[in-house]
């Protein structure tokens, strides 16, 4: 870990800050803040902007010195915040058009109704969520326990399957596992990758000074692509090996 020349530490959010769709606990909040007074730092994530306000900025007692060090990226970088002016304020979103999200989630539906693949008998929620900027699709539903989304596919080959039958239906869109159980759908080349160089770009800072955090770096995972960009990442097991690696960042 080349901490001495980081200058950004850049995070996944489910599975790796906290649970999935879980707010952060206080101890992590505590971290993220002591973290911000020696680096900038930024979140990416499959989840939409209601889920970063939800999850990370309501649970963190940020000065406003500390947000504008901050830097969140919704929907897999395909959105991109800062606090700028007192408030939280859109940078960019790549919207998807209308014509874009049909053909997609056409395509569920075709997957749910193959004879081939097997889904949890019990749905909490809504499947289907469609993000502006990404089309997200959460195999046991939206509100599905923590536990039993664990549970379902802890090694992600359930949904690489599935990811196997969509990508002839979507040869133009990326399509990645994201969180526990879900799908996430973007414009083709739109991913964290595209994010990091955002992010890259706007804040002049190089790819060897960043740093990231995943649980979700082995082929097919939706952080493989900062890995390959050329980012140093540290994989991370969940939300306690995460707080190590930044009590080591801190030391």
């Amino acid at each position: 870990m080349n901490d001495k020349k980081s200058k950004l530490v850049i995070f996944d959010l489910d599975g790796t800050l906290a649970e999935s769709k879980s707010p952060l606990e206080k101890r992590m909040g505590l971290a993220l803040k002591n973290l911000l007074k020696q680096y900038k730092v930024a979140i990416i994530s499959g989840g939409a902007w209601p889920q970063f306000e939800s999850q990370v900025l309501s649970r963190v007692k940020l000065t406003n010195t500390e947000k504008s060090g901050l830097y969140l990226l919704p929907t897999s970088g395909t959105s991109f915040y800062e606090f700028s002016g007192g408030v939280w304020g859109k940078v960019y979103s790549e919207e998807m058009t209308l014509e874009e999200s049909c053909r997609i989630k056409g395509a569920f539906d075709k997957l749910l109704a193959d004879p081939q693949l097997s889904f949890p008998s019990k749905v909490w929620g809504e499947r289907l969520e469609d993000r502006g900027t990404q089309i997200t699709f959460s195999v046991m539903g939206q509100s599905a326990p923590t536990e039993e989304k664990k549970a379902w596919d802890p090694d992600f080959s359930k949904r690489l399957s599935m990811i196997e039958k969509l990508s002839p239906m979507l040869p133009e869109f990326e399509i990645r596992t994201g969180g526990s159980t879900s799908i996430d759908v973007t414009r083709k080349g739109i991913d964290k990758s595209h994010g990091i160089k955002n992010l890259q770009s706007h804040l002049g800072i190089s790819l060897t000074e960043m740093l990231f955090i995943g649980d979700a770096l082995f082929p097919g995972g939706n952080d493989r692509a900062v890995y390959d960009a050329g980012v140093e990442c540290i994989s991370t097991s969940g939300p306690a090996f995460t707080l190590k690696i930044i009590n080591k960042l801190l030391k």
